[in-house]
């Protein structure tokens, strides 16, 4: 992912919109990219901070956009733990199917 593909799924992220594969690479990028985390930072302290304004409500944005990065993180290992165990079923699965087979032949 380069930084303009980055600050065009920003508000993707702000409004928690991001797919799995796009979240994945989102983080990855971010934490490599100085430049593109300080564009989040900014883009969602305007973008959150403008609307609590309008609420009225009291905000603690930095660490809100900690907690949604964290999110973020468990996310991708809670869907990346579901992929690792849907490839050992299939595998599971294969092994099976081929023991099968082999015990019908012989």
């Amino acid at each position: 992912m380069d930084c303009k593909e980055f600050e065009r799924m920003i508000p993707d992220f702000i409004a928690r919109k991001l797919d799995f594969q796009n979240l994945i690479k989102f983080k990855d990028h971010m934490e490599h990219c100085a430049d593109c985390k300080e564009e989040l930072v900014i883009q969602f302290l305007v973008s959150e901070g403008m609307q609590r304004l309008e609420e009225g409500d009291a905000f603690d944005l930095q660490n809100e956009l900690k907690e949604r990065l964290e999110d973020a993180g468990r996310k991708i290992k809670f869907h990346s733990s579901f992929l690792v165990a849907g490839a050992v079923l299939e595998i599971a699965a294969v092994i099976a199917l081929a023991g099968t087979v082999v015990w019908l032949i012989s």
